[in-house]
């Protein structure tokens, strides 16, 4: 099926949606924060980042920290930051892969198209792994920001796209045709929120953090948590805020998040992740948090 705002018949096609692939990623890619904290365009629309001046050398001591945790569980590349591109340490908007393609994201805002231009991470997936190029950063005819706006449960190849000044229908399409989904559901964030991945999380296909308040429409808040199934944690706003949305699930065991994310986590919510089979792993991001994105922003996978 296409992308579709339909219930009914998403909820029918994720019925229908078998594990066909691998739930969690074989590896991660990070993009070292080079020139992070200099004021940027993309706070035009990004309420979350801070208007407090960023301590920069802590901000790369954060990264670091988080690059050698993620490292001692799985391959971790770091890619040099670019001091022109600011926002590049968030690079799971600009690139995603799905097996065998690297998907390349049109960026809504000019600094950040700088990122999808870039030759080192384009030539290591095409001429040293030999992934197939789908490359929207052209297209001038939509806005897609990849694994921001798309929220994937890989194991089922299912699809939750947010439609902001980031993502458009268009661009919703275009990235479920990209990154070869069996169902993708797509739905209005709610104004003010610029990227599904700060108001739900798919864990590995087994759990979903979501905050409804994410959603213009309730409704669909309710049609995602039952096509999911599995442990339904529902976060409310101030712990969207703190990022507890903002986490991914990068082993079938570990649940990795900020400091202030898990921190802000009820007992009863911790509970239910541990039910499912997770573990929570954490890393201290207040600097880069400053940004406007957490630890699922700074994690950009290899399939």
């Amino acid at each position: 099926m296409s992308a579709t705002r339909d219930h009914a018949r998403f909820l029918a096609a994720a019925a229908a949606a078998l594990p066909r692939g691998p739930a969690c990623a074989r590896g991660v890619f990070l993009v070292t924060p080079e020139g992070f904290g200099r004021p940027s365009e993309t706070a035009g629309d990004n309420r979350y980042m801070s208007s407090e001046p960023v301590d920069a050398a802590r901000a790369r001591d954060e990264h670091a920290a988080l690059a050698r945790a993620l490292a001692a569980r799985m391959p971790t590349l770091l890619f040099p930051g670019d001091p022109e591109a600011p926002d590049g340490v968030f690079p799971n908007n600009a690139f995603a892969t799905a097996p065998g393609r690297l998907i390349i994201g049109r960026m809504r805002w000019p600094i950040r198209r700088r990122e999808t231009a870039r030759a080192d991470i384009r030539r290591f997936f095409l001429e040293l792994l030999r992934y197939e190029a789908i490359d929207l950063s052209q297209r001038e005819d939509l806005t897609a920001e990849l694994t921001g706006s798309l929220v994937i449960d890989r194991g089922r190849r299912i699809g939750y796209c947010g439609l902001s000044e980031r993502c458009d229908e268009t661009g919703a399409r275009a990235m479920h045709e990209a990154f070869g989904l069996a169902a993708t559901f797509v739905f209005p964030l709610a104004p003010g929120e610029y990227h599904t991945n700060v108001v739900m999380s798919s864990l590995a296909g087994r759990a979903l953090l979501i905050a409804p308040s994410g959603f213009a429409d309730p409704s669909d808040a309710e049609c995602i948590i039952a096509a999911h199934g599995g442990a339904i944690v529902v976060l409310d706003e101030a712990q969207k805020r703190a990022f507890a949305a903002n986490a991914i699930a990068l082993d079938p065991e570990t649940v990795w998040m900020s400091e202030r994310a898990a921190d802000a986590l009820t007992a009863a919510q911790a509970r239910q992740l541990r039910r499912a089979g997770f573990r929570i792993a954490t890393v201290p991001l207040a600097e880069l948090e400053k940004g406007g994105g957490s630890l699922r922003c700074l994690v950009a996978e290899i399939y």
